[in-house]
């Protein structure tokens, strides 16, 4: 492989100028999209590199995209964000960025400390990934820089936001718990937490709502306090049928509480969640769950940020990306 692949290698390879190659490589307008695709393709495949050092100093840009994660959504036994990230700085590489993650510890939050990043003025957008205080997203709206909000959003409407379908997805594996013979069904997830167990908590009760279910107190149930720390769960003393739970891992961790308590999955209790990250395989049994397209967020997402660098004015709303179910074996099959 050639060391230094410039813009004319990849043009003489495709028969097309330098200019197309180079409006290709920078999302530019005049050249469609199919042909884009193809430059970008083959640039990756002969190993071009952006000089990004000698387009900043042309542009004033730093051609860096910083992914703030609150520290409580990190760690050891946390896997979905950094994912998430994964895709992010792919797909950022793609169009010619660097992904830099910044880890926002509790601390900071709390005090309203931006990264520092910011003031030495090496990012030119942001992604806040995971859902922050009211209070640290109106300080981030002050910087006036580009921002885009991923897996929440808030009633700053005029974020950009990408979300995973979180009401019909747990619309569907509500649904299809009662389909099976449970109407005992319990949501464990604290509604107060984030707007995804908001969301995914008013999914589950219009499942119950069309099939004529009553919703009883003591069947929400919380998992974690306000700060997002897991906590004891505090089952109801008639045990439902079935739990939805809020997320992978915390239905991994139901069960093994569940399990120590004399219960069997799913003979006497049915367990699903949210996510299809790592928790539901290595959860015994595996983990009847919605599927999150980790990919096509990170995709919209990095598209959002992307826009809004290149014209802040741009706006593309919320989007809401739709996710499935896999069908294992945490579930039962109840006689109607």
């Amino acid at each position: 492989m050639k060391s230094n692949v410039t813009m004319k290698d990849i043009a003489e390879k495709l028969n097309v100028s330098s200019v197309t190659v180079s409006k290709a490589l920078n999302d530019k307008e005049g050249v469609s999209d199919e042909l884009k695709e193809k430059i970008k393709a083959l640039a990756d495949k002969m190993g071009y590199r952006y000089n990004t050092m000698a387009k900043s100093m042309k542009d004033g840009k730093s051609y860096n995209v910083c992914v703030i994660i609150p520290e409580r959504f990190t760690g050891a036994v946390q896997s979905f964000y950094l994912k998430m990230y994964q895709s992010i700085v792919k797909i950022l590489e793609e169009r010619g960025y660097y992904g830099i993650i910044h880890i926002l510890s509790v601390e900071d939050e709390e005090g309203l400390k931006l990264p520092r990043i910011y003031h030495e003025r090496r990012v030119d957008g942001f992604i806040l990934l995971g859902q922050l205080s009211k209070e640290y997203i109106a300080e981030m709206k002050k910087i006036e820089m580009p921002i885009v909000f991923l897996d929440f959003y808030d009633e700053n409407d005029d974020i950009d936001a990408v979300i995973t379908d979180n009401f019909y997805g747990a619309y569907d594996i509500t649904n299809y718990l009662i389909s099976v013979g449970h109407r005992d069904i319990a949501y464990v997830g604290n509604l107060f937490a984030t707007s995804s167990i908001q969301d995914r908590f008013l999914g589950y009760y219009k499942s119950l709502l069309e099939h004529k279910i009553e919703l009883k107190n003591d069947y929400v149930i919380k998992d974690r306090d306000e700060l997002g720390t897991f906590i004891t769960f505090d089952l109801p003393e008639q045990m439902p049928t079935a739990f939805v739970c809020n997320c992978d891992q915390v239905a991994n961790l139901l069960i093994e509480h569940l399990q120590k308590n004399g219960f069997r999955i799913p003979e006497d209790c049915s367990v699903v969640g949210f996510d299809n990250d790592i928790y539901a395989t290595l959860t015994t049994p595996n983990l009847t769950t919605v599927e999150v397209d980790v990919e096509e967020m990170a995709r919209n997402a990095v598209k959002f940020i992307c826009d809004k660098m290149e014209d802040d004015s741009t706006r593309n709303g919320r989007v809401s990306v739709k996710g499935s179910i896999i069908y294992r074996e945490s579930v039962a099959k109840l006689p109607k």
